[in-house]
């Protein structure tokens, strides 16, 4: 099986209720439960109960406890409104009796209307940029044994950033990131498989962008850094099997907390989705 095969069948829940699903956790790197997966798995559950012929055209969640990876975490589904065009749904994620998670994820029915977009960034294409394991050979010299392992774990999608630095060395830098990215093997037609990807993929290269800024004092060693909040915006259909650009910037980091934007393009230039999301960043504080 591919890993990218893995991974959505790891992103689907099994049915216990009319509108309850239960799903199982992954090891990613951390030890809570990676935002990005538990996002996935709630918009699967919302796909679960939605009309076909309607798509999500936006998703808006909440991180509010650290997920546990050994405890089953259940969706509990809310049929809020079935409209002339749109669907809304909610859904709250829970382990232990307490809501992890929640999210409001609305869907549309394919209609026609005016269309603009922002101009595709000028940065370099994929094949001219290094792979995540040529970057593993470029700076692990620097990097603790635990790190080397995270970065050397099989991956079911690949990333070629086109800024590179040494994650434990950055200095500062200003707060941009370009990162181009793609299932490793080739995705089902579906179109939801592919919005549940890069639901789940949006969550990575966020928070670390907000980092760029503060690099010689912000470290994975001193500062509290977690995902608080998430949206998800979808313009155009699109494919995750064929390379896509994340363009993201960080305007903002004040109150302990970081702001992040992005948007994804085709590599022929189409906007097709935008996400926002705000994260925890502070100082861990010393102990008495």
């Amino acid at each position: 099986m591919k890993q990218i095969d893995e991974l959505l069948e790891h992103l689907t829940l099994e049915r216990i209720e009319h509108n309850i699903f239960r799903g199982k956790s992954k090891f990613v790197g951390s030890p809570r439960v990676f935002g990005g997966q538990v996002m996935a798995q709630a918009l699967y559950a919302a796909m679960q109960t939605v009309p076909a012929d309607r798509h999500v055209h936006s998703l808006h969640g909440y991180f509010l406890l650290a997920g546990d990876l050994n405890v089953p975490i259940i969706f509990d589904v809310d049929r809020i409104r079935d409209g002339g065009s749109f669907t809304t749904r909610r859904i709250v994620a829970i382990q232990k009796g307490k809501a992890i998670f929640n999210m409001a994820a609305s869907f549309q029915l394919e209609q026609d209307g005016y269309d603009h977009q922002i101009p595709f960034p000028d940065v370099p294409p994929p094949e001219e940029l290094e792979n995540r394991e040529g970057l593993v050979e470029k700076y692990q010299d620097n990097w603790p044994d635990y790190f080397k392992v995270l970065y050397q774990m099989a991956r079911p999608l690949e990333y070629r950033p086109v800024e590179t630095y040494d994650p434990f060395l950055p200095g500062k830098q200003p707060p941009f990131k370009f990162v181009w990215v793609r299932s490793k093997g080739t995705m089902p037609d579906e179109l939801n498989q592919h919005k549940l990807i890069l639901t789940y993929l949006s969550d990575y290269n966020l928070l670390s962008t907000a980092k760029l800024p503060h690099g010689d004092v912000l470290t994975f060693k001193n500062t509290q850094i977690a995902s608080l909040d998430h949206a998800m915006w979808f313009h155009r259909n699109f494919r995750i099997d064929d390379w896509i650009l994340y363009s993201i910037d960080s305007p903002s980091a004040s109150g302990a907390r970081g702001f992040t934007r992005g948007n994804f393009f085709t590599r022929d230039g189409k906007l097709i989705a935008s996400t926002v999301q705000e994260g925890l960043m502070r100082p861990f504080k010393a102990k008495d």
